[in-house]
C-alpha cells in the first residue's frame, strides 16, 4: 500500500511544482505610449494593372493598455493615429481621335486623410530578467477620414489637363494586427518598449471619382515607446 501512496505523493508534488509559477505570478497592468512610422506599398488592380493606389508614408502615435493574467498570456486594447494620404492613378484606354489606336487617358487623385485605428489583441509574453519579449495578434477597425484632395484628368491625345476637387467619404474597414517586441525594464515600474506591428487591411476607398484597388495591403509600423507598470 505504501507504493501507491508514494506515487500519488509524487504526482501531487509535480502538480504543485508546475502550478507554483502561475500562483506566484501577480497579474500585471501597464499603459504605454509609442511613436512609429507607417510604411505601405503600392497595390494594383485591373487586367493590365491599370489601377494603382499608393498610401503616403507617415508618422504616428499609439496608446496601449495591457494586462497580463499569466506570465505568458494577456491582452491589450490600443488606439493609434497617423496621417493616411492616398494617391490613386487610373488609366482609361479610349479610342484616339485619329482612329489610330487606343490612347490612355490618365485619371489621378490625391486625397489627404487621417487614420484612426482601434484594436484588441492577445499578448504572448516571456520574462528574462528585466527583459520581456512578447508577440501580439489581434483585430480591430481602421477608420480613414478624408480632409481634402484633388483629382486631375490628362488627355495625351490633346495634351490637355482637367483638374477639380473630388467628393470624398470616410472608409471604415476591418484590420488584422500581428507583431512582436521587447519590453526593457529600467525601473521597477518604468521601461522602454520596442516593437514591430503589421496591419493587414484592404486599400481605402476615399473617393468615387477614382477607383480604389480594393486590394489587401500590409502596413509596417516599427515603434519605440515607454510603458508604466501599475
Amino acid at each position: 500500500m505504501s507504493r501507491p501512496i508514494a506515487v500519488r505523493g509524487k504526482i501531487v508534488l509535480a502538480v504543485l511544482f508546475l502550478a507554483f509559477p502561475v500562483c506566484a505570478f501577480a497579474s500585471q497592468t501597464d499603459a504605454a505610449v509609442s511613436i512609429y512610422g507607417a510604411f505601405s506599398g503600392t497595390t494594383t488592380s485591373g487586367a493590365q494593372s491599370t489601377n494603382a493606389q499608393t498610401p503616403a508614408n507617415a508618422a504616428g502615435g499609439m496608446i496601449e493598455l495591457r494586462h497580463l493574467v499569466h506570465p505568458w498570456l494577456g491582452y491589450e486594447a490600443t488606439y493609434s493615429f497617423n496621417r493616411a494620404n492616398q494617391n490613386y492613378t487610373n488609366q482609361l484606354f479610349l479610342p484616339c481621335p485619329t482612329g489610330s489606336g487606343n490612347c490612355p487617358d490618365i485619371l489621378g487623385s490625391s486625397i489627404s486623410a487621417n487614420a484612426h485605428e482601434i484594436t484588441g489583441d492577445w499578448v504572448f509574453s516571456l520574462k528574462l530578467l528585466n527583459l520581456h519579449p512578447f508577440a501580439v495578434v489581434g483585430a480591430g477597425v481602421l477608420i480613414d477620414v478624408p480632409t481634402g484632395g484633388n483629382y486631375a484628368v490628362y488627355y495625351p491625345s490633346s495634351s490637355s489637363l482637367l483638374s477639380s476637387s473630388p467628393a470624398t467619404s470616410t472608409a471604415v474597414k476591418p484590420v488584422f494586427v500581428y507583431g512582436a517586441g521587447l519590453d526593457w525594464g529600467l525601473l521597477p515600474h518604468l521601461g522602454l518598449r520596442f516593437q514591430y506591428r503589421g496591419n493587414v487591411s484592404r486599400a481605402a476607398a476615399l473617393t468615387s471619382v477614382v477607383q480604389s484597388t480594393n486590394a489587401f495591403m500590409n502596413t509596417s509600423e516599427p515603434m519605440i515607446g515607454a510603458y508604466f507598470r501599475f
